[in-house]
């Protein structure tokens, strides 16, 4: 019973995590399905992926009977069974599901709202929401090493198989081409506009991984360590590294404490190390990329 006793806070914190990725998966999902259905296909922006050649393909195939949100969901589908055939255990659960949460949000939105124009008259507020809603999900699933299926499947294959090693700029290349057919099809507005959108989505993804994991470094230049790093591991629960320093003009001995910590933390921090010694000096800058215990694994 007491070898057993270690192993219950182990699950209990699987479970905690697992059930936190699970929620965040599925409301990166739902914003993306939100965004898709209700302000890129009514007003026709094919900003790239299954959902703008989805829309090309509503207009080219005019079958009332085969929406766009329905096409996407055969597009997917297939993407799907082709992703098992030629990637097997390396496809990976999460994009599987996520794929499929996606063409049935679409679907189901369809059913429970549908829609035969936009929302408004004004195109630039509604490719904001467009652009916006999608990005923000995409974002928490790239965080979440998970993705929405797509184009993303062929980007596996052929990373795997063409041993294409730069895909990021073919799949820029192949959205480039959905969103200027879109002039072509639609007009010259929307196509401009989906030409906009295409190059807004990867600054907006971006952005918003760098805030999600946003945290602070702080190099901290101080004569009572020891005071500073009792606070750092007692009160924050966290660890730092000290070392050693000399300053160039007095050439007094001094430490440096580094430590990484959340932007809630920092705050605190910086105002500990303040009252501890009223003459450290600190260098406090943003970082988004920490890997280790207490941060992001690899």
């Amino acid at each position: 019973m007491e070898g057993e006793s270690p192993k219950q806070p182990l699950l209990a914190k699987i479970g905690r995590e697992g059930m936190k990725k699970f929620l965040i998966i599925n409301a990166g999902v739902f914003l993306l399905s939100l965004g898709v259905y209700f302000f890129k296909f009514p007003n026709n922006f094919t900003t790239g992926g299954v959902s703008g050649i989805a829309i090309i393909l509503g207009r080219l195939i005019p079958n009332p009977a085969i929406s766009p949100a329905t096409m996407m969901s055969v597009i997917n589908i297939a993407l799907l069974v082709v992703g098992f055939i030629f990637l097997g255990r390396d496809f990976g659960f999460w994009t599987a599901y996520c794929s499929i949460m996606f063409s049935f949000e679409t679907w189901l939105f369809e059913k429970i709202f549908p829609m035969d124009r936009p929302f408004t008259d004004q195109p630039l507020l509604e490719l904001c929401f467009a652009i916006m809603l999608p990005a923000v999900g995409s974002a928490l699933l790239f965080n979440s090493n998970a993705s929405s299926g797509g184009t993303d499947i062929v980007a596996m294959i052929l990373k795997k198989y063409a041993s294409i090693t730069d895909i990021g700029k073919a799949l820029f290349v192949s959205d480039g081409l959905i969103a200027l057919s879109a002039c072509f099809i639609f007009g010259m507005q929307t196509g401009l506009f989906s030409l906009l959108g295409l190059f807004l989505k990867a600054f907006v993804v971006d952005s918003v991984i760098e805030s999600i994991n946003l945290c602070k470094f702080f190099a901290i230049v101080t004569s009572k360590p020891r005071e500073i790093c009792d606070y750092i591991i007692q009160d924050m629960n966290r660890s730092s590294t000290v070392i050693d320093a000399m300053g160039a003009y007095t050439h007094a001995g001094c430490k440096v404490v580094l430590i990484a910590c959340r932007r809630g933390e920092a705050v605190r921090l910086r105002q500990r190390c303040k009252t501890i010694d009223p003459k450290c000096f600190m260098f406090i800058t943003n970082t988004s990329e920490i890997i280790g215990k207490g941060f992001r694994t690899v």
